[in-house]
């Protein structure tokens, strides 16, 4: 059975389509939902893409978080579907307290575009079992808002718990402590992190790597790895 997963668009998302092609490029079936809507379509998996929801006013992710759909999407959380935040998904799950701590406007001020170096920290979650722990991999980087902070105590139980998904290496590009890139949930099936899978999923488009321009596809594993835990559920 080919899995279902859901793409929601907010008012403002820019990489919703990206996420789509994403999913389909990785043999799944990718199905468009809607912020105003309670129904998730019986979809299997769920991505909250990039962008500027609602304009991000109040802060990055924070009405977002108030969407009709949102009750339905932490419904499916807690019964342990896996839920991607890219980006501007990261913020509205914080702010929609499905991962902790919060996100702030980047140290220098300024929005940043960069293929980013990050570390795999945790490879034994829904959107990050085709990885191995410690692998380096390039992905896109673009926002304004993506340094992560959070108390001592949160962030020491984060790292006490392996629940740091991925972490920035070479260059920490916005200010976030520990040089966190990514977060996982209690359960494993939330992951949140700033820069974007979708964008090296096919060669031709993706990052520059030593091979040749524009050839990272590490962002595939991502959706693969979703792919995977289905199927697990499945069997």
């Amino acid at each position: 059975m080919t899995a279902r997963i859901g793409v929601i668009t907010f008012p403002g998302s820019l990489d919703d389509r990206d996420a789509q092609r994403a999913i389909a490029l990785a043999g799944a079936e990718p199905v468009a939902l809607w912020h105003g809507d309670h129904d998730l379509q019986g979809v299997d998996a769920l991505v909250l893409p990039g962008g500027f929801s609602y304009g991000d006013y109040l802060r990055a992710g924070a009405i977002a978080a108030l969407a009709p759909i949102m009750s339905e999407v932490k419904d499916a959380a807690a019964k342990g579907m896996p839920i991607l935040g890219i980006c501007n998904g990261f913020q509205m799950l914080v702010e929609a307290h499905l991962l902790p701590g919060g996100l702030i406007r980047n140290a220098h001020q300024q929005f940043i575009r960069r293929d980013q170096r990050l570390r795999v920290e945790n490879a034994d979650t829904a959107w990050t079992n085709a990885f191995e722990a410690g692998d380096e991999i390039v992905i896109p980087l673009k926002n304004g808002d993506g340094g992560y902070i959070a108390d001592d105590e949160t962030l020491k139980r984060l790292e006490g718990e392996g629940r740091v998904a991925f972490r920035y290496i070479g260059i920490n590009p916005n200010g976030s402590l520990n040089d966190i890139a990514g977060l996982v949930n209690e359960q494993g099936n939330v992951v949140g992190l700033m820069p974007h899978p979708e964008h090296a999923v096919e060669a031709g488009f993706g990052p520059d790597t030593t091979a040749a321009m524009r050839s990272g596809e590490d962002g595939a594993k991502f959706f693969d790895s979703a792919i995977a835990a289905l199927a697990k559920v499945v069997a």
